[in-house]
């Protein structure tokens, strides 16, 4: 069963084509005009039904070092061995290492600009990935043992590039995506019906899926209803991914982090997708805020090394 849905015309600020309508740093919303050959219209900048809480900007103690992609970043307290990483895509750099620190975990924050494009193709070179790992460990002077990749909007991108490369799949352990999972549509254009996605865009990510009931791998999906109309939305990917899986949504209605609302859910093995309500620029920022918690939650730093 689908989440609730406004089939309403949006531009999503995930950002499958390359208009910039969220400046990553200041996550202050711009409106695009929407563009006459893609009919693409903005989401509403406001929302009056959700609280939209914001996380309090703070830079906590510890060591930023930076490296040609990204800065890493060291919390104060971070265990001497067995340590944990994560590279998060797009959004404010503060907001990982908040989630860093209370981990605790090493995170690379890397900002590279507006559409998925930015981020994919840095990382679309096989030894990219290799080689800003192999930076981080050399100047903190540490092996990184727990490898993970976090993403906001159109920091998917990175992610998706990684994972093509089969040595750095093998590497990550876990992928959260915070409203950030997009696709083209097959005729271009969404329905009448069920969409038909291009599905290259998405079999990396189904077969990460697979791994994470399976056991192997685990993968957290948040997702809000935003529609942008040219290209699939997060809930449609997000259907894509559990049809292929053989799952389907548990309808549920509960308050979220950061005053959020969870609409549908659906939990297997080490695979765990939300589906939040809102179709506006304030829900899609609610999701890089809830961030820190979601990425607690998920008890992503356990010790268990099955798949982790």
């Amino acid at each position: 069963m689908r989440c609730p849905f406004l089939l309403i015309l949006l531009a999503s600020t995930a950002l499958h084509t390359p208009t910039p309508l969220l400046q990553r740093a200041t996550l202050k919303v711009e409106v695009a005009h929407p563009a006459k050959k893609t009919g693409q219209i903005p989401s509403p900048m406001v929302e009056h039904t959700r609280a939209h809480l914001r996380l309090k900007e703070e830079r906590p103690p510890g060591k930023r070092i930076p490296l040609h992609i990204g800065t890493l970043f060291l919390p104060e307290k971070l265990p001497a061995h067995d340590t944990p990483i994560f590279l998060h895509f797009h959004g404010a750099s503060w907001i990982p290492e908040i989630a860093a620190t209370k981990l605790p975990a090493a995170v690379i924050a890397v900002q590279l600009g507006a559409g998925s494009a930015s981020y994919a193709n840095p990382f679309a070179e096989v030894k990219a990935f290799a080689e800003i790992l192999q930076e981080a460990e050399a100047k903190a002077g540490r092996k990184f043992d727990r490898v993970g990749l976090t993403a906001w909007s159109a920091g998917y991108g990175a992610v998706s590039a990684i994972l093509k490369t089969p040595e750095n799949y093998e590497r990550v352990h876990f992928v959260l995506l915070l409203d950030g999972l997009h696709a083209s549509y097959v005729s271009g254009k969404p329905g009448p019906k069920e969409s038909e996605l291009v599905t290259e865009d998405l079999d990396v990510f189904v077969k990460f899926a697979k791994d994470a009931v399976a056991g192997k791998k685990q993968f957290v999906f948040a997702h809000s209803e935003i529609f942008p109309g040219t290209f699939a939305s997060t809930t449609e990917t997000a259907d894509y991914l559990l049809k292929q899986l053989r799952l389907k949504r548990k309808p549920v209605l509960r308050w979220g982090p950061m005053g959020t609302q969870i609409l549908c859910e659906v939990k297997h093995g080490r695979f765990h997708l939300l589906g939040f309500a809102g179709n506006s620029a304030p829900d899609h920022i609610d999701l890089l805020h809830a961030m820190p918690q979601l990425l607690r939650d998920s008890e992503w730093n356990s010790q268990d090394k099955n798949g982790m």
